[in-house]
C-alpha cells in the first residue's frame, strides 16, 4: 500500500476491502472482558507485508522488551494477509474466544470498529502515557472517536507533488507555487510534450483529489450533533472539485484514459516516464525509484491556493488497538505501547520506510533520509482526516466520491449536480450509521 514493502497504499487498500466487509458483515455484540489477567499468552494480529522480514525483526525486539518487563507473560504474533483481514477481524469481534488481544488496523476503520464494539477505550492509559504527548494531532485524531481513544497510531502516510526535474529544466519551468500554477504548468507541459501527461490524475483517486477540496476551504462533511452532514456540495468544496476536474481533458490527462485511474495507476504512469507530475505518497518513493525516472525527479509539498501555502493532505496509515474482549487488558495496553512507541517507530522507519507519527522521531527520520522532508512539511502544515463516522466505510466502499468526479469529467453532470448527488448519498450513509 503505502510503503516500500507494499504494493498498494494502506489507506486505499485498507479502506476498500475492509470497509466493504464492514458494510455487509453481521452485527456484533458487546463482548467486553470480565477479567484482567496479569500473566499468560497474548495474541497479536499484524498485517503481513510483501517483504515481511524487516517488520518481524522490529516487532520481535518490541516483544522481547515487553516480555522482559512482564515476567510470566508471553506473546504470539500472527501476520495476517491484508486482503482477508476484514473478515477475520469481524469474526474475532463476534467470537471473543478466537479473538487476539491486539490488532493492527487501517486508520479509516477506527469508527466502524468502535461501532462494532470491537476496540477497547484506552483513553485513560493513553493520557497517562508520556510518549503520547509527541504524537501529531492528526495521527491522534485517527484513533479518536467522540473524544475517546481506541488505540495508538503505528505509522502515517501522506502525499506530495512529484515532478520531473529533467522535463521542467528542458521547458524552463519551475515547480508550481499555487494550484492555479499547477494546472497551467501541467497544460504547458502536455502542449510541448504531448506524449506526456502534464500531471497524471485519476477519477478514482479520492485521496489525490481531497487536497484540492480542502485547499479551497471545503470539507467532506461537518459535525452535526451526534452525526455528520455532507459538505461536499458547499460552494468552497465545489471550487476544489472544479480545480481538480479541470486537469482532465485533452490538454493534460484525457478523460477517456484518466477517469478510471486510481492512485496506483497515476504513480505507475509517473514512474514509467509517462507523466511529468503526480500526487504521490511517501509510500510511493520505492516504486518511483524503481522506475525509469530515477535520478530525474524531485518532490515538493502540493501547493495550496495562495503562493507559499501547502494544500492539506490526507493523513493515512495504520494503528494498533486493544480488543474489548481481551482478558489481558493491562498487559495488552503495555504491549501496544511497545509496538507503537518511539523506539519501535524509529526502527520501523529504518527497516520499512514507515513514516513515524511522533513529531520528534519524524524530524530525526528526515535527517537520515532527506526525501521524506516534503511529506513531513505537508503533515506539519496541517493534514486532515476523513469523518470519524462508521458511515465513512459505506461511502468509501460505494465509491461515492469517485463516481462524483467521474460524472464531472465525463460531462454527464456539472459540478453542482454531481456534488449534490454525492451529498445525498453521504447523508444517507451517515444517517444509517448513527
Amino acid at each position: 500500500m503505502k510503503l516500500p514493502a507494499r504494493t498498494v497504499a494502506p489507506v486505499t487498500a485498507l479502506a476498500l476491502a475492509a470497509l466493504t466487509a464492514t458494510a455487509c458483515a453481521p452485527g456484533t455484540s458487546d463482548n467486553g472482558a470480565t477479567k484482567d489477567e496479569k500473566g499468560g499468552t497474548l495474541r497479536v494480529w499484524l498485517f503481513q507485508e510483501v517483504n515481511n522480514k524487516p517488520k518481524e525483526q522490529v516487532v520481535d525486539a518490541a516483544v522481547a522488551a515487553f516480555e522482559k518487563r512482564n515476567q510470566g507473560a508471553k506473546v504470539e504474533v500472527e501476520y495476517i494477509p491484508v486482503d482477508t483481514r476484514a473478515q477475520r477481524i469481524k469474526a474475532a469481534f463476534n467470537d471473543p474466544k478466537s479473538a487476539p488481544d491486539l490488532i493492527e488496523y487501517g486508520n479509516t476503520d477506527t469508527a466502524g470498529y468502535v461501532k462494532d464494539g470491537g476496540l477497547a477505550d484506552i483513553s485513560t492509559e493513553f493520557a497517562a502515557w508520556n510518549e503520547a504527548k509527541d504524537i501529531d494531532p492528526t495521527a491522534k485524531q485517527s484513533v479518536t472517536v467522540d473524544g475517546k481513544v481506541y488505540g495508538s497510531p503505528l505509522f502515517v502516510g501522506v502525499r506530495a507533488l512529484y515532478y520531473r526535474t529533467d522535463v521542467f529544466k528542458e521547458l524552463g519551468l519551475a515547480a508550481p507555487k499555487t494550484q492555479a500554477e499547477l494546472v497551467s504548468t501541467a497544460k504547458k507541459i502536455h502542449k510541448a510534450r504531448p506524449e506526456l501527461y502534464g500531471i497524471a490524475v485519476g477519477g478514482a483517486y479520492t485521496y489525490g483529489a481531497m487536497p484540492f477540496i480542502w485547499a479551497h476551504g471545503g470539507e467532506l462533511a461537518t459535525r452535526d450533533g451526534g452525526t455528520y452532514k455532507a459538505a461536499i456540495n458547499s460552494e468552497a468544496a465545489r471550487k476544489g472539485i472544479t480545480a481538480y476536474t479541470s486537469l482532465f481533458g485533452d490538454d493534460n490527462c484525457p478523460a477517456a484514459k484518466c477517469a478510471s485511474m486510481g492512485g496506483n495507476a497515476t504513480v505507475t504512469a509517473f514512474a514509467s516516464g509517462k507523466a511529468a507530475m503526480v500526487i504521490g505518497g511517501d509510500f510511493s518513493h520505492a516504486a518511483v525509484e524503481a522506475g525509469t525516472v530515477k535520478g530525474s525527479y524531485a518532490v515538493v509539498p502540493l501547493p495550496g491556493v495562495t503562493a507559499g501555502s501547502i494544500a492539506p493532505a490526507f493523513a493515512g496509515g495504520n494503528n494498533v488497538g486493544v480488543l474489548k474482549s481481551s482478558s489481558h487488558r493491562t498487559l495488552a495496553v503495555d504491549l501496544m505501547k511497545s509496538l507503537t512507541g518511539k523506539e519501535s517507530q524509529g526502527r520501523l522507519f529504518d527497516a520499512m520506510g514507515f513514516l513515524p507519527t511522533y513529531t520528534d522521531v519524524r524530524a530525526r527520520a528526515a535527517q537520515k533520509q532527506p526525501f521524506v522532508k516534503p511529506f513531513i512539511d505537508s503533515l506539519g502544515a496541517g493534514a486532515k482526516f476523513v469523518p470519524a463516522s462508521p458511515g465513512w466505510g459505506q461511502i468509501d466502499a460505494s465509491l461515492v466520491l469517485p463516481t462524483m468526479f467521474q460524472e464531472v469529467v465525463s460531462g454527464r453532470k456539472d459540478v453542482a449536480g454531481a456534488s449534490d448527488d454525492a451529498a445525498k448519498k453521504m447523508d444517507a450513509a451517515f444517517a444509517s450509521a448513527s
